[in-house]
């Protein structure tokens, strides 16, 4: 029986991956993450758009794990902007001593589990093979770039981009014509810039989605001064509600509710901006009825904003309740298409038939461009995980066992795929949720896990009636609200083929982690336990010397 390389490999360095290495770090554990990028921050290291700007706040969107990191770091914005959010990763990088523990640059391709020695066996695109006693995944729910497969695609002789995988270097549209499939979040924030630059634009919508004013501004010397003293507050925020920040509402029922009252608290909270407007109410979330009248009223808004009727109505959602896909904050979206230049096709009444040489060819016309940005989205929850040939205990892919739909245990672990972790895995709160709080809960909870592992020398692997028992619970609490009466990515509707099965857990943090917690000190309960082969000497022993590594690892190892 060899000796492992690492007690615990990473897969991915966003802000799941370096909380999760400093907290090995911390607790003694040998480690390495493998990161496909040039370096950290995950999402946030591809998310280069112009435009790409986080929808939570700031002083909410963050870690709270270390008081004197939430201290000493000032943001700048309400809303920070990708390359703030960067730089804030960078930070905290350095500051936890986790980069030497990254191997940039390289994308693991397949892990196997090793039922003879408890252990798993990972490979990377340059043929490196390392062993370790834990697999843990930080590979992020909205990673996996999607691109729609339209005939013609590969012969459009202009530049292509997607949002999510943005060049580096700065993307010069002055006197371009420049079309933009897709109107999500993604889209919503990038198709105003790049109407602020380009000579023309043309956004084929395939949804019309809600959107909401982010109302974006500077922080102010007094809020930050300020912050300090709501650390305690935040924390215990973090695990009592249930998005894992404070959501202030009336806490009356929109059906209840004078309609004067109505209007002039929707009215205040459009002002304030952001997506708070959705909590204004306590049934907005759970009832049709209730749903319509916050509905009707952004689309009102959406009216009133954009001057030509028709190019109104084609941009006023209708097929899907308010909230039930994420709700997008944008700054001057609809305003956009108040612009000679801006053009917006529908793609529901004159759909794409392929793409050209010089453009796009719909039912109706031909739309002549230079520049065809992609804003389609992800293949969300599963797609970064499923892309990864990650087989189990019985030789079976972790793709073949989520064909018709991800099965988790908390979604933090699968049956079959022993001393496999997920963290913000399908099947926990992940985006219906601050996921930087959903991480910390996450990481702290593996980390434990983890420690009492090596204690016992023992395997741990979820099983299969606790995941069955959890899937049904996930769907339970989707069913309690309006998230069935859209196809949204949460579904997987955005991927065609996918299984249609609702992918997190709507039923709120505090509750989820109340859960997870409950399970602990049952003594991990759902888990089966049994003692590892792996010798008491390899359980404990340092990772093996660098040369055990191949020369292009130990390069990008040296280079981080």
């Amino acid at each position: 029986m060899g000796d492992v390389d690492y007690d615990a490999i990473v897969i991915g360095a966003g802000f799941a991956g370096l909380h999760m290495l400093s907290e090995l770090r911390k607790n003694g554990f040998t480690c390495r993450a493998f990161e496909t990028g040039g370096g950290v921050g995950g999402t946030w290291y591809w998310n280069r758009y112009p435009g790409a700007r986080c929808d939570i706040e700031s002083l909410d969107y963050c870690y709270l794990h270390d008081r004197e990191l939430h201290r000493d770091w000032r943001w700048t914005e309400r809303f920070a902007t990708g390359p703030e959010i960067r730089r804030y990763a960078e930070h905290f990088a350095e500051r936890a001593g986790v980069l030497g523990s990254i191997t940039f640059g390289t994308r693991v391709t397949a892990a196997a589990f090793d039922p003879t020695s408890s252990t798993w066996l990972v490979r990377t695109e340059h043929g490196t093979e390392v062993r370790c006693r834990f697999l843990i995944t930080a590979v992020g729910c909205v990673s996996a770039a999607q691109i729609p497969d339209i005939t013609g695609a590969a012969r459009f002789r202009g530049e292509r981009f997607h949002t999510g995988r943005w060049p580096h270097e700065p993307v010069d549209l002055a006197g371009k014509r420049v079309g933009v499939i897709g109107t999500g979040s993604s889209g919503i924030q990038v198709i105003p810039e790049i109407a602020a630059r380009a000579a023309a634009v043309v956004v084929f919508q395939r949804t019309a989605n809600f959107s909401v004013p982010a109302r974006n501004r500077p922080l102010t010397e007094a809020e930050l001064a300020a912050e300090p003293g709501r650390y305690e507050e935040r924390v215990a925020l973090a695990s009592t509600t249930r998005f894992g920040h404070v959501v202030s509402g009336t806490g009356q029922s929109i059906l209840d509710t004078e309609p004067a009252e109505r209007e002039a608290a929707l009215e205040r909270r459009w002002a304030a901006g952001g997506t708070g407007i959705v909590a204004t109410f306590t049934d907005t979330g759970r009832d049709l009825e209730a749903n319509a009248l916050l509905a009707d009223f952004v689309r009102g808004k959406i009216r009133d904003t954009v001057t030509d009727p028709g190019t109104a109505e084609r941009l006023v959602p209708r097929d899907h309740p308010i909230g039930t896909k994420r709700l997008c904050v944008d700054s001057g979206y609809f305003d956009t298409f108040n612009a000679d230049h801006v053009r917006l096709v529908d793609l529901r009444t004159e759909p794409i038939d392929e793409i050209t040489e010089d453009g796009v060819r719909t039912e109706h016309a031909s739309y002549p461009l230079d520049v065809l940005v992609y804003a389609t989205g992800y293949d969300a929850f599963t797609g970064a995980l499923t892309r990864i040939e990650i087989t189990g205990r019985d030789g079976v892919p972790l793709a073949k066992r989520w064909e018709s739909g991800p099965e988790t245990y908390l979604g933090l672990a699968v049956a079959g795929f022993p001393n496999l972790f997920t963290i913000t895995g399908p099947g926990s709160t992940t985006v219906l949720s601050n996921v930087l709080r959903a991480i910390e809960h996450h990481v702290s909870w593996i980390t434990d896990l983890l420690r009492h592992l090596r204690s016992t020398g023992e395997v741990a692997e979820a099983e299969q009636e606790a995941q069955e028992d959890w899937t049904r619970q996930v769907a339970e609490a989707a069913s309690r609200t309006l998230y069935h009466h859209a196809d949204s990515y949460y579904l997987g509707a955005n991927i065609d083929g996918k299984a249609r099965v609702f992918m997190p857990y709507a039923g709120g943090l505090d509750v989820y982690r109340g859960i997870c917690d409950a399970v602990a000190r049952d003594g991990y309960r759902g888990f089966a336990l049994s003692k590892t082969t792996l010798s008491r000497t390899a359980l404990s022993k340092t990772a093996l010397s660098r040369t055990a590594l191949s020369k292009t690892a130990l390069s990008r190892v040296d280079e981080a």
